[in-house]
């Protein structure tokens, strides 16, 4: 019997929720292209409590309040969110460790379990360490 095919998971990293919001961002266009993809039903936004948390702390920084709450409003509501718990913690912090590289996060390393485990093979963002493990640019 013929279905409906599944929309397809992309998963959304910091630099995809800053890109969109920051105009400066050599990312920001394509950022909010893509956002926009999804917007029409092309695919399903996930990311994780992690990307959350230091996706609100790089946007309230360097950005300010008003950009935090249209990262609230118009972004976080658009994704299903992954709340992160002891195990992928656990996996996240072992991928880290064996990597050793400096300027691969617990974060990134946290997102590519949570990748794994939601079967997402592509990512919104701007960061090349999502490609080295193996993950595609959302296109």
């Amino acid at each position: 019997m013929g279905g409906v095919d599944p929309v397809k998971s992309v998963f959304v990293d910091t630099s995809g929720f800053y890109a969109f919001l920051d105009r400066d961002d050599r990312f920001h266009t394509e950022a909010k292209r893509l956002f926009l993809k999804s917007e029409a039903g092309e695919w399903a936004l996930v990311t994780s409590s992690y990307v959350l948390h230091e996706s609100w702390a790089l946007i309230q920084a360097r950005l300010g309040w008003d950009a935090v709450e249209d990262f609230l409003r118009e972004l976080v509501v658009r994704c299903r969110i992954v709340w992160v718990d002891e195990r992928f913690h656990q996996l996240g912090a072992a991928r880290a460790r064996q990597a050793r590289e400096r300027r691969l996060s617990l974060t990134d390393c946290v997102s590519f379990e949570v990748m794994l485990a939601e079967g997402c093979l592509e990512y919104l963002g701007d960061d090349e360490h999502f490609k080295t493990a193996g993950f595609h640019a959302a296109q």
